[in-house]
């Protein structure tokens, strides 16, 4: 596996970086030390933990490789888009689905997550090591213990077939690592998040934002037993849910709008954020870029623009007419498209309409000129978006779905119109086309569309005018890298 081994290889920097949030982890790198003469005390191993948190950031690993860029490409929200023809190779192969082995978005999910799952690993096992306040090492346990989850589960919905690793192993033996079975990493994932809930924080300091709190971790694991699809766990992921809700944590922002808006981070809304930052200097030169920046917002916007609110991006996720025609008429409409083309119609606006352009562009992430140039580095390397994984509606839909498949319909109903209230809809009947329906037009271009089609079982019709085969691409091939002289073996019809 090309991504361990090098992993195992290198020597442990213990820096922040890109999943940083400027107030709680540092912007300048303070140098690298030695795994072994490392994790010495506390303030060592919350490095070691600002590590972990690292890759969850990560925009550019072989590729540009944005986690919400790539998901909405494979869905029926977005094309690819950009320049020409497979302007990114990588996102065209998930966009047409031709991926091979070879070519597609699997290297980057692989690398990220597996990255991700090292240092955890690594920082678990030397947690025990230091003298410290005993609250404050359960907290940085509680936290590794989330993070691991968090890429195995992603690991385990993207490919399925992944090595279950959960302590440091030597580069010899690298070569030797198999394939776990599917339900062994899905119980690894819950044992971590259950290990986790009962010693993480209610709430965090506003200086500490983007840390995991326990109703991330709530959230998370809900989710992961309602993926499963066992119905007679329905009302397990359910009340994990209800259990979000009734912290008094969390609200519903009155202006649908505000949730995305990068001055507005962290807001009531918000359970689980992944930070961005212009304060960190970001520049061309190494590959991938420094910075800290949110790439992806770049990549959304209109190609050569030139005009009001918007700055030239590269002309990324057009959205398809059939989402956007679902969402006209819709109050989420305006926060969700960028209509360039009605701008151009009237004689405020040009751009250049690249590959699949329809006119219509993710407005949740688009570049805003207020927001440009903010940093000290390159401007189209460091938007200050943040992207939140996790946020109240998603939940509240989900738990509308968990109730009503585990026999509740009552409270479906009361969690599903919380959602549509908010942005003055009148209710519906909670049935599952209905909640299905509503996490399409509440979470366009989130990157949670093409998560929902595989565990609902639609992708094959709703995908298929992309390409879309049943029984291959559920899931990703194993980057072809990684087959060579290991132990692992392609997942099927690759």
């Amino acid at each position: 596996m090309k991504t361990i081994k090098f992993t195992f290889l290198i020597i442990v920097a213990v820096i922040a970086l890109s999943a940083c949030n400027k107030e709680w982890l540092e912007t300048k790198p303070k140098g690298t030390t030695l795994e072994g003469n490392y994790y010495k005390n506390a303030d060592e191993l919350f490095a070691g933990l600002v590590a972990a948190y690292d890759p969850l950031g990560w925009e550019v690993v072989s590729d540009y490789s944005s986690k919400v860029g790539y998901l909405n490409t494979a869905s029926d929200e977005c094309w690819a888009g950009g320049g020409g023809y497979a302007d990114r190779a990588t996102w065209e192969a998930w966009n047409s689905y031709t991926l091979d082995p070879a070519v597609g978005p699997q290297t980057d999910f692989w690398n990220r997550s597996f990255a991700g799952i090292y240092r955890v690993n690594v920082l678990i096992s030397k947690i025990d090591g230091p003298k410290m306040d005993e609250a404050l090492r359960s907290r940085f346990l509680a936290e590794a213990q989330f993070l691991r989850a968090y890429y195995y589960f992603d690991l385990v919905r993207l490919f399925k077939n992944v090595p279950l690793i959960t302590e440091p192993i030597s580069p010899t033996d690298v070569f030797n690592i198999e394939q776990a079975a599917p339900e062994a990493v899905w119980a690894q994932i819950e044992a971590d998040l259950n290990a986790a809930i009962p010693n993480l924080p209610v709430t965090v300091p506003a200086d500490e934002n983007g840390r995991v709190t326990k109703g991330a971790a709530q959230a998370t694991l809900g989710k992961v037993i309602l993926t499963q699809n066992n119905e007679g766990r329905m009302l397990e992921a359910a009340n994990l849910f209800e259990a979000v809700h009734q912290s008094g944590v969390y609200a519903l922002l009155d202006n649908y709008g505000q949730i995305f808006r990068p001055d507005n981070k962290f807001n009531a809304e918000s359970i689980f954020e992944i930070t961005h930052t212009s304060a960190a200097v970001g520049y061309w030169g190494p590959w991938p870029p420094a910075g800290e920046g949110h790439i992806f917002t770049q990549f959304c916007g209109p190609r050569a623009y030139t005009g009001p609110t918007y700055q030239a991006g590269w002309g990324f996720n057009p959205i398809i007419p059939e989402t956007v025609n679902l969402l006209k008429g819709d109050p989420r409409y305006a926060s969700t498209v960028a209509n360039i083309d009605s701008l151009e119609q009237a004689g405020v606006a040009t751009y250049e309409k690249g590959y699949q352009n329809t006119g219509y562009f993710i407005q949740k992430y688009a570049p805003l000129k207020e927001f440009f140039g903010l940093g000290v580095g390159e401007p189209v390397l460091e938007w200050p978006t943040n992207y939140i994984e996790i946020r109240l509606a998603d939940v509240y839909l989900l738990a509308a779905e968990a109730f009503l498949r585990g026999g509740d319909a009552g409270k479906s109903q009361f969690y599903f119109d919380l959602v549509r209230a908010r942005v003055g809809l009148n209710p519906l009947p909670a049935t599952l086309d209905n909640i299905y329906m509503e996490r399409r037009l509440e979470l366009a271009t989130e990157g949670h569309r093409w998560f929902d089609l595989i565990r609902t079982g639609k992708a094959a019709s709703a995908l298929a005018f992309k390409g879309f085969v049943a029984g291959k691409h559920e899931i990703l091939p194993i980057p072809l890298a990684e087959l060579n002289g290991t132990k692992l073996k392609q997942n099927p019809n690759y």
